[in-house]
């Protein structure tokens, strides 16, 4: 206790790093197949005193708990040397990563983007502030994360008519399929003409509704082109969220903070 630094709120916590997995897939099976095998690769670490890993629908935990006096970078640096050996063994779309490098005491603020004009919705919010005001916060000395809660991400959505796909005689897949190649760009070669060289590359990123909705799908008996447009209709609405704050419905938008575990709160 007399080496402790002076902090708002002292941090005796272990030397914790936590394990981060998204899957779309229910308990059990995140529990055979990405719990248990970080949790199991995790128990040979230099140091482990305890691993603990917990299973939910679509997300994975696990948290490693090192000895006292172990440095939380060293403790990191050996998490991601040992998980480098079992995330090629996970299924694929398993997305893994680190928690930030902070620990339970590390919530040191939190605020709300509010709207008074009445102009904006959730989603202006949560732009302005993912895009703008998150950079801000982040370049501050011992902020570790940045953690928004609620607001609504936009994407680009394309709802199909069951009827038109079945006149059409097209699955869901293919729209699917249409969608991700007809969003994406290739690289060619290098033509030299003259003692000029000239890059060749095929762009295809989608950046309007309209792109979106001329995507080729088909080609009908008549040998006109099937489109996206003709068999639903692409819009830019909100992610679906599992919950949301009662003051967001008053275009409300909330965020927390979480510091470094060398950082001090009372300095910040």
């Amino acid at each position: 206790m007399g080496t402790l630094p002076l902090d708002a709120i002292p941090d005796l916590s272990d030397t914790q790093v936590i394990i981060y997995s998204h899957w779309d897939r229910s308990p059990d099976i995140l529990e055979d197949q990405v719990t248990y095998p970080i949790v199991t690769a995790m128990l040979g670490a230099p140091r482990v005193k305890t691993v603990r890993g917990f299973s939910d629908f679509g997300y994975s935990y696990v948290y490693v708990i090192f000895e006292d006096g172990t440095d939380l970078y060293w403790a990191r640096s050996r998490i991601m040397e040992y998980l480098s050996s079992v995330v090629p063994r996970l299924p694929e779309g398993v997305k893994t990563e680190l928690g930030p490098d902070a620990t339970a005491l590390g919530w040191i603020y939190q605020y709300a983007l509010v709207d008074t004009s009445g102009k904006h919705s959730l989603a202006d919010l949560r732009s302005y502030q993912d895009w703008y005001l998150s950079y801000y916060l982040r370049s501050v000395p011992g902020v570790a994360e940045v953690a928004p809660i609620g607001g609504y991400t936009r994407q680009f959505q394309v709802n199909l008519d069951p009827n038109r796909l079945r006149a059409y005689g097209i699955p869901v897949s293919r729209v699917v399929e249409a969608v991700r190649g007809g969003n994406n760009e290739s690289s060619g070669r290098l033509l030299e003409f003259g003692g000029t060289e000239y890059m060749v590359r095929g762009r295809g990123y989608a950046r309007s509704l309209e792109d979106f909705e001329n995507i080729p799908l088909n080609v009908s008996d008549t040998g006109s082109q099937i489109r996206i447009k003709d068999v639903g209709q692409v819009v830019m609405g909100p992610t679906c969220g599992a919950a949301l704050p009662t003051w967001m419905v008053r275009a409300k938008w909330s965020l927390e903070l979480s510091s470094c575990a060398t950082a001090r709160t009372r300095l910040m």
